[in-house]
């Protein structure tokens, strides 16, 4: 996995999102550290009680909100765990913006997602789950505003991965993976497949998706691209596929071209141009690789593309603006120095509302095509992150988000113009808002090599700065993300059982600058852990650790950086390894993003004295040095940071006496998705470190 997919832990789900959904992820001010003042938190309201782990599946998540054309409303996704029978439901719902009437618009719907109004308003297509339990596939529903029943309008084998209506005809566009062309020869088992630069876990070979176009009434679909090239594929945690854009007159789609469809290829990304009718497809750059995200203006003149700074991946990710013609661009948004992951265009063509990680929050800018870029006031609302900022544009230049504040989780936002402040149009998590939770603040320190860095601290409820507390690292992954101080479960469980609960950010984290990102580049263990120990030393001067009680935990690479911190530093009474990365050559070799990883380093481990370095940042390198009683968790097929790595850190634990514990649980994905067992890896993490730090 590269340094830009490793996710982060953190969130109401703790699914490595800030919220939702395991690996991702986002200008210094220069402080002094004496002249730091931390603001202690007011006591508990002695009528609510502490958060407990039942309150975990009590959360609603609210997610890709989408004004209509007319303004008039928003639909959006809402996400309630089902305990009891242990999934996920999700509904689309109209919220009204002037009334604040709202409606259910699907009901029992299996993975009811991606809400997209036709151009007139008049019609929803949405993505939903059909087909026998375990062979489910994604295909587009359409649903009139006039009322009736949803109509299913394709068919595809393999699913639908993203859609995207064509102005004035309304047709549909969609992406979906082709057949294996020796479908037969695969049935009586002549199946065996040549590996590229795939992921260990995979048992057939990738197909390439293209692109198809049908009536928005149903039809036979016409396919519209073909070959051994491919659209992107992603595997969460990360940001969505690279979406297809339209031209505002139809003519024209653009969409990202990857040459193969083997994961450890992904860098080799181009963004395309597509003309509908003839199917002749050119290229937009002159670049060779990675780009993205190419997202045509109001008036198709010229489109908007992702882009790292200066075309070097350890950099930040930036916003490039060229012709529709053609032309690599200008970058237009590197005065904001910050890590950008969306760009939308706004209604006049002539700036774009931009969204990444800014200190401990998410920022959203409004950066012209020329000038200076204005932050928006969002005030302690921070819209909601998973290596793409939730948020959408209507027509007038309204603007609606998934966010969420340090005590709520997400809630749907609204801004009627860029002036407002953000108004909450929901408040479905009014439950949890009024629990006592620990109070929430961004603490800054003076790191090394003249880095000015950040994190989170969540105090327990009723805390007394006279008192000494344990102190418990939750540790973010990543490494490129940041942790927020949007509410997070996982964090907010440990405080309710009287820790301080300490995230930092460290060097490699996009909340800070280019500079401060791009420094993790070929130390991806020392200089992050010298800022976590900087943070961690800062942090006793204030007086209310207890120095004997201070544990070290991360999921993905948060997992990284405690195994790291394990080995090179003897204050830690207790540490939980979740989906750990402890050996870099596993990752090069066995992880889906495989071979990326040498963007990272310098080069693959295989090449000249590359090898040296693998290893001397490689954790497992360093286990004779880990004393710490350590929870491992794990899932078994997941495909971001491979089980291997789990087990090679158990064995070297347990063979090096001491005490151990490793649960593994028997399901794909970097995190486990479902709501019963992400319940249990909160239980299981709080009570080993409670156990320990009592």
């Amino acid at each position: 996995m590269t340094a830009r997919e490793w996710n982060r832990n953190q969130g109401n789900d703790i699914r490595l999102q800030n919220a939702a959904a395991a690996f991702s992820w986002r200008t210094f001010f220069a402080f002094i550290l004496a002249a730091f003042c931390v603001l202690y938190p007011k006591g508990a309201n002695a009528q609510a009680r502490r958060i407990e782990l039942a309150d975990f599946g009590k959360a609603v998540s609210v997610s890709d909100p989408q004004i209509s054309p007319d303004g008039k409303s928003i639909v959006y996704v809402a996400s309630h765990m089902n305990m009891e029978q242990d999934r996920n439901d999700r509904d689309l719902v109209l919220q009204e913006i002037a009334t604040g009437a709202r409606r259910a618009l699907t009901h029992d719907r299996k993975d009811a997602g991606s809400p997209r109004w036709s151009p007139a308003g008049d019609r929803i297509a949405f993505l939903a789950a059909v087909g026998p339990p375990k062979e489910e596939k994604a295909q587009i529903f359409v649903l009139s505003m006039s009322g009736g029943d949803p109509l299913k309008i394709t068919d595809a084998p393999n699913g639908v991965e993203q859609f995207a209506w064509r102005p004035i005809s309304g047709d549909i566009a969609y992406v979906t993976a082709d057949e294996a062309e020796n479908k037969k020869d695969i049935e009586k088992h002549l199946d065996a497949f040549e590996i590229g630069d795939n992921g260990y876990l995979e048992t057939k070979a990738p197909m390439p998706s293209h692109i198809w176009l049908i009536a928005a009434d149903g039809g036979k679909p016409r396919r519209l691209t073909s070959g051994s090239w491919t659209l992107p594929k992603v595997l969460p945690p990360s940001s969505p596929s690279s979406p297809i854009s339209f031209s505002p007159d139809g003519k024209f789609l653009t969409f990202t071209k990857q040459e193969d469809p083997h994961s450890g290829d992904s860098d080799g990304r181009t963004v395309q141009i597509l003309n509908v009718d003839t199917g002749e497809i050119r290229k937009l750059t002159k670049h060779e690789k990675f780009e993205g995200f190419g997202l045509f203006s109001p008036d198709g003149s010229q489109l908007a593309y992702w882009y790292p700074r200066d075309g070097d991946r350890a950099n930040q990710n930036e916003i490039f603006v060229t012709p529709a013609a053609g032309g690599d661009g200008q970058d237009a948004t590197r005065a904001i120095d910050r890590n950008i992951l969306r760009a939308i265009w706004m209604p006049d063509g002539k700036s774009l509302l931009v969204g990444g990680h800014d200190g401990a929050q998410v920022s959203l800018w409004l950066q012209p095509l020329s000038g200076a870029a204005k932050k928006l006031p969002l005030g302690d609302v921070s819209p909601s992150w998973s290596f793409w900022v939730d948020a959408t544009v209507g027509r007038n230049g309204e603007i609606a988000f998934a966010g969420s504040t340090p005590n709520q989780p997400s809630e749907l936002y609204y801004m009627a113009t860029l002036n407002d402040t953000p108004k909450r149009l929901t408040n479905n998590n009014q439950e949890i808002a009024a629990l006592a939770l620990g109070q929430t603040e961004r603490f800054e320190w003076q790191g090394p090599d003249k880095f000015h860095e950040d994190g989170v601290i969540i105090y327990p409820p009723g805390f007394q700065k006279d008192k000494k507390y344990p102190l418990v690292l939750i540790i973010h992954g990543g490494p490129r993300a940041a942790t927020t101080t949007q509410f997070s479960f996982l964090p907010q469980f440990v405080a309710a059982h009287d820790c301080v609960v300490f995230q930092p950010n460290y060097r490699g984290s996009e909340n800070l600058g280019n500079a401060y990102t791009r420094a993790i580049w070929n130390d991806a263990g020392d200089g992050p852990g010298r800022d976590v120990m900087a943070g961690v030393e800062a942090l006793k001067k204030l007086g209310f650790v207890d120095e004997s009680k201070i544990a070290v935990s991360g999921w993905s690479y948060g997992g990284y950086m405690t195994t790291w911190l394990m080995g090179h530093y003897q204050i830690w009474k207790v540490a939980v390894a979740g989906a750990a990365v402890t050996n870099m050559f596993d990752q090069y070799n066995l992880a889906d993003f495989n071979v990326t990883e040498r963007y990272i380093f310098n080069g693959s481990p295989y090449v000249g004295d590359n090898m040296k370095g693998y290893r001397e940042q490689s954790p497992i390198t360093y286990a004779a040095q880990m004393k710490t009683p350590t929870l491992i968790l794990s899932d078994t097929g997941d495909f971001r940071v491979t089980i291997t790595q789990s087990y090679e850190l158990f064995h070297a634990l347990k063979d090096n006496g001491v005490p151990v514990r490793f649960f593994a649980y028997p399901v794909s994905g970097h995190f486990p998705n479902d709501p019963v067992r992400q319940m249990d890896v909160n239980r299981r993490w709080t009570e080993w470190l409670v156990e320990h730090l009592k």
